[in-house]
């Protein structure tokens, strides 16, 4: 399917480059074209100090975004895979993009802007040779509420520029609780229209999770209720597919964790229990000590801007128990921890895993963009009946197009129905398993026989008379999902 759909919307864009030659904006469908056969793009957004560049750095498996207490992220930051490592500046005039020179202080890239204003740069591009971001491409954005004037609109223009499409296909909203600046930008990306980003393209993050319940042991699993009653806030549920927590700085911590540091860690763990457990009640009380504690002060106050209280705390209850021996073995359980692993699922079942659909829809709209300004164009109409056509037949344009439609209200049922309905058509990921509810070891012919009893269900209710229409339509679409993954297991 994906093939098909690709190939479909490379067939458009030629169409559309050849209708529009010389037409102004046609320059937008080459960038169009690149951007199909680019990894995934997905922003990072959020206020100033969510978390952002930290969670960047956890993604990217390496500190590369700066995160010290200042206002890093002034500058739209791109963060690609490449063979080289380069910094390309692009100014907000217009103007050439230019080399320029970057060094790494603490591992994280310092860009020399050679004395510009952050304010008249559009973005950075930085690459860099990173497996992690071989299928994604990572785009760091100002904070929403930053107090430095010119930068706090970047995001908004970024994520909701005039004129043309948004240069992310997804977007990944670092959050602490619902506020009206964090509803704005995810309103900007969001929209009604099919080619534009919908919920389904956006992820709500609790970000620093972990400082939710004071660093205590159990803080990730208080954090985990908080998330869930955020998602089930039926303004937010219209904006966002999913909220996950996250304690950013213990995921990127545990990504770069050093066999020192383990052996530190292994020395603090030599004190008592219930001695430590006094000195761990807040950040000044451990870094301060005793003369007699264990490590020295600058040692502790290391761990503690590494870790954070929660961190170090796991992370002595780990090396108690005799859970891990080595540095390995505790960044692996510290990173599940951390809530790192559950995201990093999240973000190949949801967007990984619908690349292609994502992208084509970016094509799609950059074309549809065209049309709209050239309105009296002879191949204006064409072009349009050629979108819709692609639209149709392409079911997974159907199935981003109904849970739009579900999480933003449109569809009425009961609230267990439209739940099942979500998860058939891939929100909580499209292997068949997933959209079955099924475990993963499932046998296929269990799985098999659970598609076709989920196929009746569905024809059931899009068949009654009383079922409205929009629920009628929804659950058709449903089941062309179904029917096709049952044919894919044979």
């Amino acid at each position: 399917m994906s093939e098909h759909l690709i190939a479909g919307t490379t067939e458009l864009l030629d169409g559309a480059e050849r209708a529009f030659a010389g037409a102004p904006g046609a320059e937008a469908l080459a960038e169009a074209r690149r951007r199909l056969h680019e990894p995934l793009r997905v922003a990072i957004a959020g206020k100033v100090k969510a978390g952002k560049s930290t969670l960047l750095n956890a993604l990217v498996g390496e500190r590369l975004a700066p995160t010290d207490t200042g206002e890093c992220t002034k500058i739209v930051t791109w963060y690609r895979d490449g063979h080289t490592y380069q910094v390309i500046l692009h100014p907000r005039d217009g103007s050439a993009p230019v080399q320029v020179r970057f060094e790494r202080e603490d591992g994280a890239v310092e860009v020399d802007l050679g004395g510009r204003d952050p304010v008249s740069v559009d973005h950075l591009d930085i690459t860099w040779p990173s497996s992690n971001l071989r299928k994604i491409t990572l785009i760091d954005t100002p904070g929403v509420d930053t107090l430095s004037e010119g930068v706090a609109e970047k995001a908004y223009e970024f994520l909701d520029p005039k004129d043309t499409e948004t240069p992310a296909d997804a977007v990944l909203y670092l959050m602490k609780h619902i506020h009206a600046s964090d509803m704005r930008l995810l309103e900007a990306f969001h929209d009604e229209a099919v080619s534009q980003p919908n919920p389904v393209n956006a992820i709500a993050v609790l970000s620093r999770a972990d400082e939710i319940g004071g660093g205590r042991v159990d803080s990730m699993a208080s954090a985990r209720k908080i998330a869930a009653r955020l998602a089930r806030d039926s303004r937010l549920r219209r904006l966002v597919q999913v909220v996950i927590p996250v304690a950013g700085l213990l995921a990127e911590s545990a990504e770069t964790l050093t066999e020192r540091e383990f052996k530190l860690l292994t020395e603090l763990a030599t004190m008592s229990r219930s001695e430590l457990e006094t000195y761990l009640l807040s950040a000044d009380r451990f870094i301060q000590g005793t003369p007699g504690m264990p490590l020295t002060s600058l040692e502790r106050e290391e761990l503690l801007g590494r870790l954070g209280i929660y961190g170090i705390r796991q992370s002595l209850a780990l090396v108690r128990s005799k859970t891990v021996h080595s540095s390995v073995e505790l960044s692996r359980e510290l990173v599940s921890r951390s809530g790192l692993t559950d995201l990093q699922t999240i973000l190949t079942t949801l967007f990984v895993d619908r690349a292609a659909v994502l992208k084509c829809r970016s094509a799609l709209l950059a074309v549809e963009r065209l049309c709209e300004q050239n309105p009296d164009h002879p191949g204006a109409a064409g072009l349009r009946l050629q979108i819709e056509q692609i639209m149709a037949m392409a079911h997974p344009f159907n199935e981003l197009a109904t849970l739009a439609a579900i999480r933003t209200g449109r569809i009425k049922a009961r609230e267990q129905d439209l739940l099942d309905l979500e998860r058939t058509l891939g929100a909580n990921g499209t292997t068949p398993w997933q959209r079955l509810g099924l475990k993963q070891d499932t046998p296929a012919d269990q799985i098999r026989t659970a598609a076709y009893e989920s196929i009746a269900r569905w024809q059931r209710l899009a068949e009654n008379p009383l079922s409205p229409h929009e629920l009628s339509q929804a659950a058709r679409i449903g089941i062309r999902s179904l029917e096709e993954l049952a044919v894919s297991l044979g």
